[in-house]
């Protein structure tokens, strides 16, 4: 049985080597890589790329896609001027990543979007963020952490039918790392998780197999050894492995 082959796309942060230089680094948090090999994928970092070509020749050699977590999404994407409380964004990912899920969606491949990946899912297909937290009335939970990165902080409330009730049934404890989350949901999708305070956790397309975004992160609670979290990467795996199957067949 091969493994099937899972691309996780990269941040882009600066490097300053001297006060006279510097270098662009791709980078990526090595608990994806991990929670996708404990799984039984096969973990293949993606650099950003601005040709369409190129991005579509990398989702092709993939079985499944990661979307990983990192900074904020620019406001405009989703016609929005940026509120004085919105982070630092970088427009050259914003497009990579909204390039990448799109062509993986139209080639079917399974995707797990975590935090921004959840994000930019929805921004993707036509939905929209709150630029931060505090701007949502009723939003009452701390929903950003501060505790070591794989406790559990707050509960997530998960609606039956949904692949996440099945992986993970009707609540867990999760995570969380954000100030922002998803306000006007993208056609197409469905909310399949809350937290107590009604944040949007967890989203999933109402036309594909496996595809399904989270507001928290499993990778950092997988590393830690949470069985809870390892059995949603596995059950991305085998979504992918099934993809990879189909596609040897054709």
């Amino acid at each position: 049985m091969n493994k099937p082959i899972i691309g996780i796309n990269s941040n882009r942060v600066i490097k300053h080597e001297t006060q006279y230089s510097h270098s662009v680094v791709e980078s990526l948090g090595n608990d994806y890589v991990e929670s996708v090999i404990k799984a039984g994928g096969v973990p293949i970092i993606l650099p950003i790329l601005s040709d369409e070509e190129s991005i579509r020749r990398q989702v092709e050699l993939l079985d499944g896609i990661v979307l990983s977590g990192g900074i904020d999404i620019n406001p405009l994407l989703y016609n929005e001027e940026p509120s004085p409380k919105l982070g630092y964004i970088y427009p050259d990912k914003d497009e990579f990543d909204l390039a990448l899920v799109k062509i993986a969606y139209e080639l079917n491949k399974p995707i797990l979007a975590i935090c921004r990946g959840h994000q930019i899912l929805n921004v993707a297909f036509g939905g929209t963020l709150y630029q931060d937290l505090s701007d949502m009335s009723g939003c009452y939970i701390k929903h950003h952490q501060q505790t070591k990165d794989g406790a559990a902080s707050h509960t997530l409330e998960i609606i039956e039918g949904s692949i996440l009730y099945e992986i993970l049934g009707n609540t867990a404890l999760i995570n969380s790392f954000h100030h922002q989350a998803i306000k006007d949901l993208a056609p197409g999708f469905k909310v399949t998780a809350y937290s107590k305070d009604k944040v949007i956790e967890a989203i999933e397309s109402c036309e594909k197999n496996f595809v399904v975004g989270v507001q928290f992160h499993p990778e950092i609670m997988t590393a830690y050894n949470d069985k809870n979290m390892l059995k949603l990467f596995e059950a991305f795996i085998n979504a992918s492995y099934k993809n990879n199957s189909l596609d040897h067949k054709k």
